[in-house]
């Protein structure tokens, strides 16, 4: 499946002989949320921001890992993107561990944004849900929609971000594959099964939000095994949303690290 994408050339001149920066996003997100990050690191380098199946304006289909995985390397193959380096937020960080484990020799780099390899128990289930609940009027405009979501989703951020995958006007409703999301939810909250002896040898940054509860000293070993070169790094006042909410850390750890591989 290609996935849809939005690309960014280097203003350097030179930027086009490293590797491209790859930007995935989390449940729910799409490229465009990422694009403050995107437009920073095009200074440099050339920069693809992907939207995942059934998010954005990608095809829709039932998702789990292998799958989606597959989508990024066809998707980048397609692009002339490969080997790549890979920042991948969330979902979008687990996709990118999946393709990195499984074809090592197309990622050049891996950042890892607030999730661990493994289940992690901290899911979505309820709000896709909730999302499937909503009943839309013939017409809505965003602050109509903001006020119609508000019903089933309190959270302001989330809201927001919820905001970004509606069709408001005439016939209004979600834009996202949200039947395929939430049938495919379990899979989405799982980890792939990876055969015994895999692992990834390139360079690899987890950085965790310091409230949030998806990176614990539990998983330290499994990542150890998986990515013997990883590092971990604690994004100080974050949360999950650890980019959002502390955008200036994470844009400053993602440029260090792109910068020295």
């Amino acid at each position: 499946m290609l996935l849809n994408v939005i690309a960014r050339e280097p203003e350097q001149e030179g930027g086009m002989a490293r590797p491209p920066i790859v930007l995935l996003h989390g449940l729910f997100g799409r490229a465009r949320n990422l694009g403050f990050f995107q437009r920073r690191l095009a200074r440099t380098r050339r920069t693809l921001a992907i939207d995942l199946r059934n998010h954005g304006d990608s095809p829709h289909g039932p998702m789990d890992y292998n799958s989606m995985a597959a989508d990024l390397l066809e998707t980048l193959a397609h692009h002339a993107a490969l080997p790549a380096t890979l920042v991948g937020h969330s979902m979008g960080g687990k996709v990118a561990m999946t393709l990195a484990l499984t074809r090592p020799g197309m990622v050049h780099s891996l950042l890892v944004a607030d999730i661990p390899p493994a289940r992690t128990g901290h899911g979505q289930f309820s709000l896709g849900e909730q999302m499937l609940r909503v009943k839309f009027p013939p017409h809505l405009n965003r602050a109509e929609a903001d006020t119609l979501l508000a019903r089933d989703i309190s959270n302001t951020d989330v809201r927001a971000l919820m905001l970004q995958n509606l069709r408001l006007g005439d016939n209004p409703g979600w834009t996202i594959g949200l039947r395929d999301i939430v049938s495919s939810m379990t899979n989405i909250e799982s980890w792939p099964y990876i055969p015994e002896g895999y692992s990834y040898p390139g360079p690899t940054l987890f950085l965790a939000g310091g409230n949030s509860p998806y990176i614990r000293p539990e998983h330290y070993g499994v990542m150890r095994r998986l990515f013997p070169r990883y590092r971990l790094e604690l994004i100080e006042k974050a949360g999950h949303w650890l980019h959002v909410e502390n955008p200036t850390r994470f844009a400053a750890l993602l440029e260090d690290f792109v910068e020295q591989y």
